[in-house]
């Protein structure tokens, strides 16, 4: 009993394999389906009406045979047109290329108004139409060209096509060093100012993190806890709050009522180079070199979300309180999107050839950059769309800032800073400061740079050990720093 059970279900599956062969096999594709007259003459009826309505009541006249006639008040009538288009005759349904004499013909004859219209109509295309057909074009010296708009009216942008140019770039006040700091003992890494623009805060290579008076530039106090490198700091405008993170894999809150340490936030496997607040949410995101990024909950200190997808180091992570609303830049050459509720990638930008060490959200405008060694680029949100190129600053980009007037800077390994037109991708700046007395040349890299909250100045953070403040010049104007623009044909490599 038992293997007649199995035999029938056996047979039972060979069956209903064989079913399923036929099924796939009974229609043979390689057979053409038979063509339905009414159906093709249907689909025919539609594409004349669809793609040559406009078309439909010129009639097809020999050409050379019959001339355009003239109504005495200089109209032409209806039945005058020269056939233009590719037509279809009637007794060899052969495709029939037009003459140019048609096109001439029939555009001397038109008013001047519609004459112009015309001819940049169909100047263009009947050269084309030729190109297709197989025909070699005829080169026409340039008075032919010319005597198509006899009619009157000037020289057609369609006949004569100019290069795009870049559009004139906004006229910003050159900046000039207005202040250096010295107190640090190492590198200085990282700067945030506080939300009231009374102060700011450094992070350095000398484990100390020191609070300065913006308007003075006297040091306030120095935290000390970090047993490496401070390479971030950024302070809460919610709460009384400092928060750091370093090369020793630590990540802190300092209460600033109390300047001591009162929490850590544990998990990162490496050193943490880089973090964030959010705007408006209690969280905290930290990037580091163990190629993830963590969301913290401030308070709980639970790790929300690890972002994980780069393939080398984070370099740099940035926050925003519309979607996508995280950002991180890498060593491994990519820009991802992330997707803040469900932890996710929502895009990766691979455009980049080089390792993204910065990002910086425009103030105003819903888009952003990023720097890297091969060029600073341009990106829209959400779905971070290239926009242009920024190039010409050649070294390494640890940072960029932006402010509300599209004022863009760079700062580069080489102690190297652009100034660039957010608009136009315009360099209208450089800078290169002078290091300090006892540095050496090549300790003149910058390491982060920020516009306080009046953007008035701009703070940089420098391998000589200092901070330098800048300023607008407020004595120059247009006329005495006059922009040296010249309307070059814009090269926007887009990859």
């Amino acid at each position: 009993f038992l293997q007649d059970v199995q035999k029938h279900s056996v047979h039972t599956l060979v069956f209903r394999s064989l079913k399923r062969t036929h099924d796939m096999f009974v229609a043979d594709h390689a057979k053409a389906i038979a063509l339905d007259d009414e159906s093709h003459k249907q689909k025919m009826g539609v594409k004349l009406k669809t793609e040559y309505g406009p078309v439909l009541h010129m009639p097809i006249l020999k050409e050379g045979r019959e001339r355009v006639s003239h109504h005495p008040d200089g109209m032409l009538s209806h039945q005058s047109y020269p056939q233009l288009g590719v037509a279809l005759t009637a007794d060899t349904k052969i495709h029939r290329n037009p003459s140019e004499g048609a096109v001439h013909s029939l555009t001397l004859a038109l008013p001047p108004s519609l004459a112009r219209q015309d001819a940049s109509r169909t100047a263009a295309s009947v050269a084309e139409i030729h190109r297709h057909a197989g025909v070699a074009e005829r080169i026409h010296p340039p008075s032919t060209a010319v005597s198509l708009l006899d009619g009157g009216g000037t020289r057609n942008s369609a006949l004569i096509r100019r290069a795009p140019t870049m559009p004139k770039p906004q006229w910003h006040p050159p900046w000039k060093l207005f202040r250096v700091i010295s107190g640090h003992l190492g590198w200085v890494r990282s700067i945030a100012v506080e939300p009231g623009n009374q102060w700011f805060v450094t992070g350095s290579a000398d484990r100390t993190i020191k609070i300065w008076d913006l308007a003075s530039g006297k040091l306030k106090l120095s935290l000390t806890g970090h047993i490496s490198t401070v390479r971030g700091v950024a302070v809460s405008s919610r709460s009384p709050y400092l928060f750091s993170c370093g090369e020793d894999k630590q990540v802190k809150c300092w209460d600033l009522e109390y300047n001591k340490v009162i929490r850590h936030y544990h998990g990162h496997l490496s050193a943490v180079y880089d973090l964030d607040l959010h705007p408006t949410i209690d969280v905290l995101v930290t990037c580091s070199r163990d190629a993830s990024a963590r969301v913290w909950d401030i308070r709980s200190k639970a790790n929300v979300h690890t972002l994980t997808g780069h393939t080398n180091t984070v370099a740099t992570v940035r926050c925003q309180a519309v979607e996508p609303q995280i950002i991180t830049g890498s060593h491994d050459a990519t820009i991802r999107l992330w997707d803040l509720i469900a932890g996710k990638t929502r895009a990766t930008l691979t455009n980049h050839k080089k390792s993204v060490r910065t990002l910086v959200l425009h103030p105003r405008q819903y888009t952003f950059a990023s720097g890297s060694a091969d060029n600073i680029k341009q990106w829209k949100f959400p779905d971070g769309n290239f926009i242009q190129n920024l190039s010409g600053h050649n070294a390494i980009i640890n940072t960029l800032a932006v402010n509300s007037d599209g004022v863009l800077v760079s700062g580069a390994d080489n102690g190297t800073m652009h100034m660039w037109d957010w608009r136009t991708g315009y360099n209208f700046q450089r800078i290169h400061a002078a290091v300090q007395p006892g540095s050496l040349d090549s300790e003149s890299g910058i390491f982060a740079c920020l516009f306080d909250h009046s953007e008035s100045r701009l703070i940089t953070a420098e391998a000589d050990k200092t901070i330098k403040v800048y300023k607008e010049d407020d004595t120059a104007t247009e006329e005495s720093h006059p922009v040296n623009w010249k309307p070059e044909i814009l090269k926007r490599k887009r990859f």
